[in-house]
């Protein structure tokens, strides 16, 4: 029986190399062939085998060689492998693969051998990630938006560690610009209104009823000790109280979403502490500050225009489009600046990736800070910056209305009081971070093929379902006993589909988490719940596909050693989500 290592894919790519190598010793090829650009992967028509191999084809120039020639070589060493069924050459030189059916027989022990550790990768090699999302101003309580973000970077960082990376969640907390001025004159106001006062929320205020109950905690700290008072006696401690306020239940709001953060970085501590100063120092002695004026914006008229000097960071050595100024005429710091130094400070940190998880409105910022982090870290440190499009929310077909706690806006706490923390932490994962998403509360619930998070949770019920049944049969379903079950006895093609399916998890985690794109396993699991389904589906005409086998002990354990390979798989999966896997559906 053949057994699988961690990831079939990387197994026979290891495999077409020591082929290559052969032929090169055998003078069939030549020495020094760059063999990176060598796949292999699933074939684009499952009809023309199990994997696909494009080496003969990027071998071809290089080799000066034919590439079908070099398929041929290829196929004839590859077929003396006994995981390999067949290898036939297609087309102009692609090799195609069909794997021995013991292959596909014998996944089930090596899942179950492994356990929750099948799938994860080394692919990090310990590497240190910053993932920051989140962020939002401490103004208020997190809304709809946000809540795609949080999902969305939360499941990266999981998918980054379960690939082998060494991350640190973390979110940015924006207390150091005029946001906070008026949080704090809008909580005084909500001080005053508990009080007694009559008061009115001018323009610029925020008037959300979720600043009540922040008003009456002040008034129950300081009395009546700022009633009356100048702005100048009250601003800086009402602001620090109302941010640490706001920050509790933005705290709150994440705990609600499973979301913990490892680092909470304070945007007020770069200030009057010398780090903004050290940043743009650092920039300085690189030559990449100056004095000067920049273009008129596009759009202006040149008389429209106040040319003025300005402190410039030379961003467009580092792949901008303009400069951009970093200091005000007035000596202030632009909101660059901060920025700037806060980034200065992750690289200081020692991290070999950032990853900035910001909102869609935030494009015409990617530019400046990619080439702000390419300047503070010499080149040396990536930053992916991950936009996050906007969520529509609709119910009964209509548009979700907004919230009378925000007042402005839907919260993160009225989606997930609606559907709940699983089901929406699913749904912001079934798009791409940079497409739309409609979220319809409705289709969310709905028990049904088109809703992915129950099609998903479903598969996992059933193989739970199954395997009580087979307990209270007496039959022993513990991991160790089915990793040994006869592998013969599921050697069904529809068994073998389902076994192929699970073989893909090592290389999508891979795919995945190189992009930086969770919403893949999302998708992916939806396609191996299908599998899943279509094979308990098919067991209603095949008896022999059933998972449990009336009066037969061997043939049940060996079926439902697939099925439990499969639900190993999909917990895996949610976990990276931050989905609870369901052992029952109610």
């Amino acid at each position: 029986m053949e057994t699988v290592r961690m990831n079939l894919f990387t197994d026979i790519r290891a495999r077409v190399l020591e082929a290559i190598e052969a032929l090169q010793s055998e003078g069939v090829l030549p020495e020094g062939l760059n063999t990176a650009p060598v796949t292999v992967e699933p074939p684009r028509d499952p009809l023309h085998g199990d994997m696909a191999t494009n080496a003969a084809m990027v071998l071809a120039k290089p080799a000066q060689k034919k590439p079908r020639d070099i398929a041929e070589a290829l196929a004839a060493h590859l077929g003396t492998d006994d995981r390999i069924a067949s290898a036939e050459v297609a087309g102009p030189g692609f090799l195609n693969l069909r794997l021995a059916p013991t292959v596909w027989q014998g996944l089930p022990e090596t899942v179950l051998t492994q356990g929750a550790d099948f799938g994860r990768s080394t692919l990090g090699q310990g590497e240190k990630v910053n993932v920051e999302y989140v962020s939002a101003n401490p103004t208020g309580p997190l809304h709809v938006g946000h809540t795609r973000g949080a999902v969305f970077g939360d499941a990266l960082a999981s998918l980054l560690d379960y690939a082998g990376y060494d991350v640190t969640r973390e979110y940015y907390i924006n207390d150091g610009g005029a946001q906070v001025d008026v949080l704090a004159r809008s909580v005084y106001l909500r001080y005053l209104e508990a009080q007694g006062h009559t008061v009115e929320f001018a323009d610029g205020t925020y008037p959300g009823d979720y600043l009540i109950p922040v008003g009456e905690a002040l008034k129950n700290l300081v009395g009546d000790k700022y009633v009356d008072q100048p702005e100048s006696v009250w601003l800086e401690y009402v602001r620090e109280f109302s941010t640490d306020a706001m920050m509790e239940i933005i705290r709150e709001d994440l705990r609600l979403l499973n979301v913990e953060m490892d680092s909470f970085f304070s945007e007020k501590s770069l200030y009057g502490t010398g780090l903004i100063e050290s940043a743009i120092e650092s920039l300085r002695d690189k030559g990449l500050i100056y004095r000067g004026v920049l273009e008129p914006p596009k759009g202006k008229k040149p008389e429209d225009w106040e040319p003025r000097e300005q402190t410039l960071f030379k961003s467009t050595e580092h792949g901008d489009d303009v400069d951009r100024p970093i200091m005000k005429s007035d000596g202030a710091w632009t909101y660059f600046a901060p920025d700037i130094a806060y980034h200065y400070d992750k690289v200081q940190r020692g991290y070999d990736q950032l990853i900035d998880v910001f909102g869609a409105d935030h494009g015409g910022y990617v530019k400046r800070m990619k080439a702000a982090v390419s300047a503070l870290s010499d080149g040396k440190t990536p930053l992916d910056i991950k936009l996050i499009q906007l969520v529509k929310l609709f119910k009964n077909g209509e548009p979700f209305k907004m919230s009378k706690r925000a007042g402005t806006f839907v919260t993160l706490r009225d989606v997930v009081e609606e559907v709940g923390p699983d089901v929406t932490r699913f749904v912001m994962l079934t798009r791409k971070n940079d497409a739309p998403l409609d979220f319809d509360f409705d289709k969310a619930v709905e028990q049904s093929r088109d809703n992915p998070v129950f099609y998903v949770q479903y598969a996992h019920a059933r193989v739970c379902s199954v395997m009580r049944k087979a307990q209270a049969a007496g039959i022993d379903v513990s991991d160790a006993a089915l990793a040994q079950a006869d592998p013969a006895l599921r050697a069904h093609e529809a068994e073998q589909g389902l076994a192929k399916k699970i073989a893909e998890w090592p290389r999508l985690v891979e795919i995945a988490a190189r992009g930086h794109e969770p919403h893949k396993v999302a998708i992916w699991l939806n396609e191996l719940a299908s599998e899943l389904h279509a094979l308990w589906n098919k067991g209603h005409d095949v008896p022999e596909l059933r998972f449990l086998q009336e009066d037969d002990v061997a043939a049940s354990q060996s079926k439902i050693a697939l099925a439990r390979a499969a639900a190993v798989v999909i917990s895996a999966g949610l976990g990276i989500l931050g989905v609870t896997p369901a052992e029952e559906m109610r």
